[in-house]
């Protein structure tokens, strides 16, 4: 619910709110985000923790909207790459730190005081914006005409399908990942802490990797990240049975991955230049939509079939998507 949330989200929050400084919007969002930790925290029952996660949904949508292209307004022009690929070093370092610090918090002292130590993270990181971003008044108002208009563009639209197609790839295997380790390669739970640790490691690494790489090569960044997505899902059904093949491939796949927001990103912000914050905009509700309905299809499909199927059907899938951005690339080469 709150990946559909933020899809929803990106769009209406960035609109009503196209006139006010970023700053403040971002501080607007961590302050929800610590909101929706606290009462989490404090939940007498399932409703308050669902109201929690709808808040979850609207902050995630309304920051990334707004977060995600302010690199080239914070720093000069010629670090706007490595600057972008540091925001989004926070998805795989998200993976890497939160839920192995989540866990060990709830194993220690209970899930309630988990929500809290995120809480006051999250208030500590709405003052670190409040102090040091400097701030960033609105400069171009995102209306739904502009955003009408990206969508006919054909650059925008090839940036969703192949986003689309790399995306569901990715959640529709990796959500069921942790089953496969379990149940095929019979890894132990805690080895497959460490498994997880250092597929997150290996993301980090795709992260910086492709943030060097995309400014130069677009296509070929995007399309090697899909192949190594397609490569280790194909493969796990059969090297992942051992803990050695199963560590190797995850690996790929970390590297593989890491890359893919950095690069769907700057694909949706050339194919808009001269909006910034929409094409911002497009990125988030597509990618929150597409990674909440893989997820959703890979558990259908594993209900209904098997683990190993599922990773085979993710692998056609970034193969297909890593086969279409080839084709785009013989008929405008980056």
């Amino acid at each position: 619910m709150p990946g559909y949330l933020a899809a929803v989200a990106a769009p209406t929050v960035t609109v009503a709110t196209a006139r006010v400084d970023r700053r403040l919007m971002l501080c607007a969002c961590m302050f929800l985000l610590a909101s929706a930790n606290f009462i989490a925290a404090a939940a007498p029952n399932y409703w308050a923790m669902l109201v929690s996660r709808v808040l979850v949904g609207i902050v995630i949508g309304g920051f990334w909207s707004i977060g995600a292209g302010l690199a080239d307004r914070l720093v000069p022009a010629d670090s706007t790459r490595r600057a972008t690929a540091v925001i989004f070093s926070a998805v795989p370092l998200g993976s890497v730190l939160g839920v192995p610090l989540g866990t060990l918090i709830g194993d220690l002292a209970g899930w309630r005081v988990s929500f809290v130590v995120m809480g006051v993270l999250s208030t500590a990181v709405l003052i670190a914006l409040a102090v040091l971003v400097p701030p960033l008044p609105a400069e171009q108002a995102t209306r739904l005409d502009v955003l009408r208009g990206m969508i006919r563009n054909v650059g925008t639209r090839f940036a969703l399908l192949v986003t689309f197609l790399v995306v569901m790839a990715h959640f529709g295997t990796y959500t069921y990942v942790t089953p496969f380790l379990e149940r095929v390669t019979h890894v132990s739970s805690g080895l497959i802490t460490v498994f997880l640790l250092t597929y997150g490691v290996a993301g980090i690494l795709g992260n910086f990797l492709s943030g060097a790489a995309v400014a130069r090569h677009p296509h070929a960044a995007f399309g090697i990240a899909g192949g190594l997505i397609a490569f280790a899902t194909l493969m796990f059904p059969l090297l992942g049975q051992w803990d050695a093949g199963a560590i190797a491939l995850l690996i790929v796949w970390g590297v593989g991955y890491g890359a893919v927001p950095v690069c769907s990103q700057t694909w949706f912000a050339k194919a808009a230049p001269h909006a910034p914050e929409a094409a911002s905009v497009l990125f988030t509700a597509s990618f929150q939509a597409t990674l909440s309905t893989g997820a959703m299809v890979g558990g259908i499909i594993v209900d209904r079939t098997s683990l190993s199927t599922i990773m085979l059907l993710g692998g056609t899938t970034a193969t297909i998507m890593t086969m279409t951005v080839l084709l785009r690339t013989r008929s405008a080469p980056a």
